[in-house]
């Protein structure tokens, strides 16, 4: 079977994830750990975790389409209502923080909740740690920083570059091995800056993804001037730029980094 690599986060990834599941069972999503809104954020201040949302939705793409995936998929995308401690949160996010806690270990954590899920494949975090997304964005003549995913996922203006906080984050042991063992890597569809790019942030999985032997895919949004991380009709990061401006901008975050295949509508 092939071996595939999917690195991305939030809704795009999900589906890049579930035409995958289809297609080959050795899949390996890599995911991005900088959100800080909603139930993610609330959990990542509380308690110190890695935001657990993006892999939830990651797992819950894996999930097989017999009864039991389907079961186990729609249990831990379930969200609590109500205003009380719990409203707002996710199943899967308070289980996957639980399983942190247990385990003492992100990676065993989400090893455990896709055996649980009998997922198929692996859902891996980009980083060892959470990070914080950092941008600076230009609005009616001016600069100014904005910092957050969500913050820079909304932000009007548009966005000149991003970092990541810690500087130079460490990439996950495991992701680099699955790149590294990968014949197919791919890259997007989601939010540009707080999901795409983050990805090429990570000085050791740069590497890993230049000097690995794979064939490399981008999948760029349907709408490319569309945020796919906001509502429509909401400001975002990617309103009004073009395909050709979304890989100009990732040429320049990783300018060696080249692709064999790029999937994109030709309306955009």
């Amino acid at each position: 079977m092939t071996r595939v690599v999917a690195l991305g986060g939030g809704h795009g990834l999900a589906a890049t994830l579930s035409a995958l599941r289809r297609i080959t069972p050795e899949i390996t999503a890599i995911v991005t750990v900088a959100d800080d809104g909603g139930s993610s954020g609330r959990l990542r201040a509380e308690l110190g975790v890695m935001p657990p949302g993006d892999l939830r939705m990651a797992l819950a793409a894996l999930c097989s389409d017999d009864v039991w995936g389907r079961s186990w998929a729609d249990a831990v995308q379930y969200r609590f209502p109500g205003e009380g401690e719990v409203g707002g949160h996710s199943l899967g996010n308070l289980m996957l923080s639980a399983l942190w806690d247990v385990n003492g270990d992100v990676v065993a954590g989400l090893d455990r909740m896709g055996a649980l899920l009998k997922i198929i494949g692996r859902v891996l975090p980009m980083s060892a740690e959470p990070l914080t997304i950092q941008a600076e964005v230009a609005h009616e003549g001016t600069v100014r920083t904005v910092v957050g995913q969500v913050a820079v996922a909304t932000t009007r203006g548009r966005v000149l570059s991003i970092e990541l906080t810690p500087t130079n984050p460490p990439a996950t042991e495991a992701a680099l091995a699955a790149i590294s063992e990968a014949e197919w890597i791919i890259l997007g569809p989601g939010s540009w800056y707080s999901s795409v790019l983050p990805h090429l942030l990570v000085p050791a999985q740069l590497d890993a993804l230049l000097t690995s032997q794979a064939k490399r895919a981008l999948v760029m949004n349907l709408d490319a001037g569309q945020n796919s991380g906001v509502p429509h009709g909401e400001p975002g990061e990617a309103i009004g730029l073009t395909a050709v401006e979304h890989l100009e901008l990732l040429s320049a975050h990783a300018p060696e980094l080249h692709f064999d295949v790029v999937i994109v509508d030709p309306q955009s």
